[in-house]
């Protein structure tokens, strides 16, 4: 694919329409919760039906992120963002039309078809233009998710304010894809940030799959918690439902909170030390609510707590991958196959066993997950990695 060598400028001008692009991944996401009654209403379906969207939609990300992860080594990569944006952006358009459960099935699976590919994509593209310098640039792409999932429920608020419905919710996050899909079309390509011949060999599979492993542990780890924390609250009478939400909110907030804050810290501390502190932090909000399990205040320490501790994991999992492996589209995408089952499985296991033996199973399955976590990541800094040479340069 055509490329050019990159001026400071064009590798700043393309983070930033990445982080835009990271608001809309956040904003569709976060949008789908509170979405959930309306998109009820509007295909006549039972609650119980409805929550197949976050199915339809995990299993969608699955497939962008595995296919994502090989197009982006394959093709022109901001051409393949257009066009990921324009399903996007048309999807948006029809989920709050959807007057069936199955075409709002189909349009969610697309939607997160999109998001995976989108995900993969601003997340390669930073390392390959950033190279050994993407820490920062990697919080700062997580931070701006983080705008988005807090922006959602403010936008889907006013929407109802407005018009009493969701379709402006979503038509404005269409309308929003526009001018980010135009911007994308008119930027020159930036360079593939491994030559040519690694990136056809073979690559070494168990740090691949470790590392996938711990993405997956990770985002289990932040839905599980995020998804249910609400019903754990209001079930204990820890919350009332009105507290229960600004706990939800609390959480959230401390989780944005820490990826901005992960900006500054990634340029001054080595990722592994960020993650030992992180999974400490972890550890210690979890083991608060654990200990004094009866406790309100327990209970809001430890969420803001663990909201803050886990925020930077994502992207300083990435940087240390960077730092110690050979980072292709498809390895990338190797890694978000692993979150997107996480996000699938760890929150719906909670779920049936918050059912089957009462509340206390969420904190139970997030230590053992928390656990597992540690022990992978342990793993995989004494395993014998290849470290990657200096990436292909994109800046002059």
């Amino acid at each position: 694919m055509p490329t050019i060598q990159y001026t400071r400028l064009t590798a700043y001008s393309s983070t930033a329409v990445y982080y835009l692009s990271f608001i809309i991944l956040g904003l569709t996401t976060a949008a789908s919760g509170p979405s959930l009654l309306k998109f009820a209403e509007h295909t006549a379906s039972e609650l119980e039906h409805i929550s197949l969207v976050f199915v339809f939609s995990s299993f969608g990300y699955l497939i962008g992120s595995f296919l994502g992860g090989r197009a982006f080594d394959r093709f022109s990569s901001h051409r393949l963002m257009f066009i990921t944006l324009t399903i996007m952006a048309v999807t948006c358009a029809l989920i709050p039309a959807a007057r069936s459960l199955a075409v709002l099935l189909f349009a969610m699976l697309f939607n997160g078809l999109s998001a995976g590919i989108l995900d993969v994509g601003c997340n390669t593209l930073l390392l390959w233009i950033h190279g050994k310098r993407a820490g920062p640039f990697l919080n700062g792409l997580h931070f701006f998710f983080g705008i988005g999932s807090l922006v959602a429920p403010l936008v889907f608020a006013q929407a109802l304010l407005w018009t009493g419905d969701i379709y402006w919710l979503y038509w404005f996050f269409a309308i929003v894809c526009v001018p980010i899909m135009i911007w994308l079309w008119f930027l020159p390509e930036p360079k593939h940030g491994v030559a040519d011949e690694v990136r056809k060999a073979p690559f070494s599979l168990l740090p691949v799959v470790v590392m996938a492993i711990l993405f997956f542990l990770y985002v289990g780890l932040e839905l599980g918690f995020g998804n249910w924390i609400y019903t754990y609250a209001f079930t204990l009478n820890l919350e009332t439902d009105i507290t229960a939400a600004r706990l939800t909110s609390a959480f959230w907030g401390s989780f944005t909170f820490g990826r901005l804050l992960g900006i500054w810290i990634s340029t001054c501390l080595r990722s592994k030390t960020i993650l030992f502190m992180d999974i400490v932090g972890c550890a210690i909000s979890i083991a608060i609510m654990v200990l004094w399990k009866d406790s309100s205040l327990a209970l809001r320490v430890g969420t803001v707590g663990l909201g803050f501790s886990i925020a930077s994991v994502f992207p300083t999992f990435l940087m240390l991958a960077g730092e110690r492996m050979q980072v292709t589209g498809t390895v990338t995408g190797w890694f978000l196959v692993g979150s997107g089952a996480g996000s699938m499985l760890l929150p719906w296991l909670i779920g049936q066993l918050f059912v089957a033996t009462g509340p206390q199973t969420m904190t139970t399955v997030l230590s053992i997950t928390l656990a597992g976590m540690s022990l992978a990541f342990l793993f995989f800094l004494r395993m014998r990695t290849h470290p990657p040479p200096e990436p292909v340069p994109n800046v002059e």
